[in-house]
């Protein structure tokens, strides 16, 4: 009998296990994630972490899968994802496990496959494939990847951030086209029938289109050039380019080149100067020259210097007086463009321009360094060895040989010039955020292939108050940069004209022969009719914009301004 009830009591506590036991194992399976793969050979937790500086394998194009910290980026396919701190981490990579510091395959540290710290697959804050819980996007390679931050990834260099759009939102237009607005509703960009509008933060508006194989460039009320087709020497195209601002023209010669299926065209010498006027430039003087410009009473002058320029004390060669001069053209030309005391019909976005105060000088140097000014003439140097060495050769061998749309890199990707002074109203899209770049600006170029896009990547290295910080980096057109590198050749060449006036006076040493001999391809006159086709193309880019505001406004978002 004692049996019988042990016998039933023992049946009741089984039947009571299998009753609690179903429900654990139905929700312990639901709770634990799927196993990795197993790998067919775990990396070993004991190895060393790549070097911080290492260079990622080389391509055809700049590797667009790393973080922002020079690191492959989450989501690599070629390596395993990595922590902050170097070491093989959680990834997408499904030939070698990522590792934490528990030396586990695929897990951090609390031990899970697949997981963070907060125990959810590839997660940091619950999220799929993100760092901060934003999806990573297709890089120009068309591999994921995310940046540190947790915006998409992808990158035209080897940072993830510096591919993220800028911030606005894109309107396709009726008829075909498309236009990008800013968050504040003023139109950022438009591209339409051949024309391709570009505005800058500071209300500057550039417009770009061809009419009949001209090209045309119209700069707001800075005027604006027409290119087109001149002569064939050599295997190389030539261009005449008539640049017409404040009822003056110029004209000048410009070479095309034709890189990674885009053209660009180079400023080339319609004239040069005696070897030995060149020599005198370049090298060293006798002894330092001091030189007194005369900006002190300048409206421009008071307005950037010394609060972001100030010139040299004294000058050990030409160089650095051209530096000087090329330097305060830019910020004088700057000055002249913003200021307006009118409603600016050209600006497109309804903005008032104020007339500039002077600003008050800070106690500290100026943020133009004297580190930025030594590269900045050492490119003037460059460019001086280069001219003398053409202006030595026979005319029939100054032109070249090499066949005609070639697949040669325009001189701003030159290895040799990488600081470049802004020419014109711009913005730069830096880590998810747009900035300014006015006239005047210095930015450092840091790759030298252009991705996809034809975009070279940036670092802005001095900047007006109002601009993009110093630091700041993104991408920029190589067609910008381009004309930035045109610009410095056509001031260049102005500043020697200036220093063969003043050569032997005010200080300055005096100079040799500083006459001039014509190029292989001398200068056309310039074409009349410009200042007609820069005001045509004016009311074409207002009648567009208007017509964009109003698609912008019926699209909902708000309208454009």
């Amino acid at each position: 009998m004692k049996f019988i009830v042990n016998g039933s009591a023992l049946r009741k506590s089984i039947l009571f296990l299998l009753v609690m036991t179903v429900p654990a194992l139905a929700w312990g399976q639901k709770k634990t994630p799927s196993a990795p793969s197993k790998p067919s050979a775990p990396a070993p937790h004991a190895s060393a972490p790549a070097p911080h500086g290492s260079a990622p394998a080389h391509t055809s194009a700049p590797s667009h899968n790393a973080s922002s910290s020079g690191r492959p980026a989450q989501g690599s396919t070629s390596r395993p994802g990595t922590t902050s701190s170097g070491r093989p981490g959680s990834g997408s990579n499904t030939s070698r496990p990522g590792t934490t510091t528990n030396g586990r395959p695929s897990t951090t540290t609390n031990g899970r496959p697949s997981t963070t710290t907060n125990g959810r697959p590839n997660t940091t804050n619950g999220r799929p494939n993100t760092t901060n819980g934003r999806p990573g996007t297709a890089n120009a390679a068309g591999k994921p990847g995310a940046a540190t931050n947790g915006r998409p990834g992808g990158a035209t260099t080897n940072k993830a951030s510096m591919n993220r759009p800028a911030p606005g939102r894109q309107v396709s237009l009726k008829g075909g086209g498309s236009a990008n607005i800013r968050p504040n509703g003023q139109i950022r960009s438009v591209n339409r029938n051949g024309m391709q509008i570009s505005h800058g933060m500071h209300g500057g508006r550039t417009v770009v289109s061809t009419h009949n194989g001209a090209r045309v460039v119209t700069n707001g009320r800075r005027g604006g050039y027409v290119q087109r087709a001149y002569v064939t020497r050599g295997g190389h195209s030539y261009y005449s380019r008539t640049y017409y601002y404040h009822g003056g023209y110029r004209s000048g010669v410009y070479r095309g080149y034709y890189y990674g299926g885009r053209p660009y065209y180079g400023y080339y010498p319609a004239y040069y100067y005696r070897p030995g006027y060149y020599g005198w430039a370049y090298n060293p003087w006798p002894a330092p020259a001091p030189y007194a410009w005369g900006w002190g009473g300048a409206p421009w002058y008071g307005y950037y210097g010394p609060a972001y320029y100030q010139p040299y004390p004294v000058y050990p060669s030409a160089a650095f007086w051209l530096t000087d001069f090329m330097i305060a053209a830019s910020l004088q030309a700057a000055y002249e463009a913003q200021n307006n005391a009118w409603l600016r019909p050209d600006a497109g976005d309804g903005m008032l321009w104020a007339s500039l105060a002077p600003m008050a000088a800070p106690a500290d140097t100026a943020k133009l360094s004297p580190e930025v000014k030594e590269q900045i003439a050492e490119e003037v140097k460059v460019t001086l060895a280069a001219e003398q060495a053409e202006a030595a050769k026979p005319k029939s061998s100054s032109s070249g040989a090499a066949p005609a749309n070639s697949n040669e890199a325009p001189p701003a990707l030159d290895p040799k010039f990488k600081v470049f002074v802004v020419s014109s109203d711009m913005s730069l899209v830096a880590d998810g955020d747009e900035c300014p770049l006015s006239q005047g600006d210095v930015i450092s170029r840091t790759t030298e292939t252009p991705d996809g896009d034809g975009n070279v990547n940036v670092k802005v290295v001095a900047s007006t108050k109002q601009d993009c910080a110093v630091g700041k980096e993104g991408p920029v057109s190589t067609d910008d940069l381009q004309e930035m590198y045109n610009q410095f050749r056509e001031q260049l060449k102005d500043g020697m004209g200036e220093l063969a006036k003043k050569q032997g006076t005010g200080g300055l040493p005096k100079a040799p022969d500083t006459s001039t001999v014509d190029g292989d391809i001398p200068a056309p006159p310039p074409d009349k009719n410009v200042e007609k086709t820069l005001q045509d193309q004016q009311a074409a880019a207002d009648q567009t914009e208007t017509e964009v505001k109003q698609e912008a406004a019926s699209s909902g978002g708000g309208g454009a301004q």
